[in-house]
């Protein structure tokens, strides 16, 4: 029976809300035919520093536009990715079911550097998805960006804006240059970019309703996302719908890659400005604001609340009792390097498709430190194992010394990641794999 708990403590936030183009897919393409998405693995620059220099830093994104890529649910993808960065990649798609052709170290080989890749790939949820290259991070000179990926829903959503809320962490040396994560050396002060820009605004319509996509694209920080004096109803997490809930004291607590779609009515007057806080756990700051159009209001008054997004059609129990049953433990054993894994390591576990999977991530360290798991998303436990959190995750960051319990159907075949970082800007990154056969 699911636990109909919809203001979760912050410890729930913690572990529940914080916690690809590669590969060959099986799925149909539009009437139109396949969508074409021509990506770039490339250097850049970002303002990062008043009156200085652009900041060099790596990034992926498409190829002659700038911003989030867009495609509908069930497209059939044809990708080209270009790799102008000097090491091997192939994206990580964050929020991707049931792709194990696109899985980088086990479904494909990563593209070379100087080449481009092409393959096919179906987006069989809506959602909001992050393709990622920070699996290969150690090999690269700049810290990189991840790229957001937005699958919307067939049927059209009573909103007026739909936006992208990509919060970024950079940390400079003192002649300016961005420090790569996982590499040595004390971490200075992080500046915070939204959508690639520092302190940027929002101007809205009174009474306009609007869909902000919230995706933690931090290097390695947990991090609270809180809008001022307004009510956040939180739609979806990690790319799929959950029972609508408003965010306790409008803030969002998530896990670097965690994403959360929230709907919220703006009512305020023109004139008004709100601020967009985000907290890092050792302070409070500003990142973003948002202010009222100088347009009349979109309607007279706001919109009545918002019913739940269509399901992406995920299951709706768990046979708990018949699960198998494995315990993961976030600590060095059994856990590589990108640039050491390989898949002649033997798996985490293995499992016949179709099965339930209840796995117990436990964190002996003395730092929270965050678990993705690949190809399958999951459900939060209770304590007692007797239901589940109200939503779906990819992504959850474990407290130091606690163990978080989920459970997932592995309803898709293949060799899939499960990655593993310490919140601690020289933590390595990590990686294992299972098997559902």
């Amino acid at each position: 029976m699911t636990t109909r708990n919809l203001t979760p403590t912050r410890r729930a936030l913690i572990a529940g809300l914080s916690a690809s183009a590669a590969g060959l897919l099986v799925g149909g393409a539009g009437p139109e035919g396949p969508v074409r998405l021509a990506l770039h693995a490339r250097s850049a620059a970002l303002q990062l520093r008043p009156g200085q220099p652009a900041t060099a830093i790596s990034e992926l994104g498409r190829l002659a536009f700038a911003g989030a890529v867009r495609v509908k649910r069930g497209d059939r993808c044809e990708v080209t990715l270009r790799n102008d960065l000097p090491v091997p990649v192939a994206p990580a798609w964050r929020g991707l079911d049931d792709a194990a052709a696109a899985e980088p170290l086990l479904g494909r080989a990563p593209i070379p550097a100087g080449t481009t890749g092409k393959s096919t790939i179906s987006m069989p949820h809506a959602g909001t998805l992050l393709a990622d290259l920070r699996l290969f991070e150690d090999g690269l000179r700049q810290p990189v960006r991840p790229l957001a990926v937005i699958v919307e829903e067939a049927e059209p959503l009573a909103v007026d804006r739909d936006e992208v809320f990509l919060i970024e962490d950079w940390r400079l040396d003192a002649d300016g240059s961005a420090m790569v994560p996982g590499s040595g050396g004390v971490a200075a002060a992080a500046v915070y970019t939204v959508n690639g820009t520092v302190a940027p605004d929002f101007t809205l319509r009174t009474n306009a309703r609007l869909r902000l996509r919230f995706i933690n694209g931090c290097q390695r920080a947990v991090i609270a996302a809180k809008i001022e004096g307004l009510e956040v109803m939180v739609m979806a997490l990690d790319g799929q719908p959950a029972e609508p809930f408003a965010a306790r004291n409008g803030a969002l607590v998530l896990a670097p890659g965690g994403r959360a779609d929230v709907f919220l009515d703006w009512t305020a007057a023109t004139g008004a400005t709100t601020p967009i806080l985000i907290h890092d756990g050792k302070e409070a700051r500003p990142v973003a604001r948002f202010m009222t159009s100088t347009e009349p209001p979109v309607r007279p008054t706001r919109l009545p609340p918002p019913a739940p997004l269509p399901s992406n059609g995920l299951p709706a129990e768990f046979k708990l009792g018949a699960a198998l049953r494995f315990d993961i433990a976030l600590d060095a054993a059994g856990w590589l390097h990108p640039t050491s894994f390989s898949p002649a390591f033997a798996p985490a576990f293995g499992v016949k498709a179709g099965r339930t999977v209840v796995l117990a991530v436990s964190n002996p360290g003395p730092i929270a430190t965050v678990f993705h798991l690949h190809g399958h998303h999951f459900r939060l436990l209770d304590r007692l194992d007797d239901g589940w959190k109200p939503y779906w995750l990819d992504t959850l960051a474990v407290e130091p010394g606690q163990t978080a319990r989920v459970a997932f159907a592995a309803d898709h075949p293949g060799r899939w990641l499960m990655e593993s970082v310490a919140t601690e800007w020289t933590a390595p990154r990590l990686v294992r794999w299972y098997a559902v056969e």
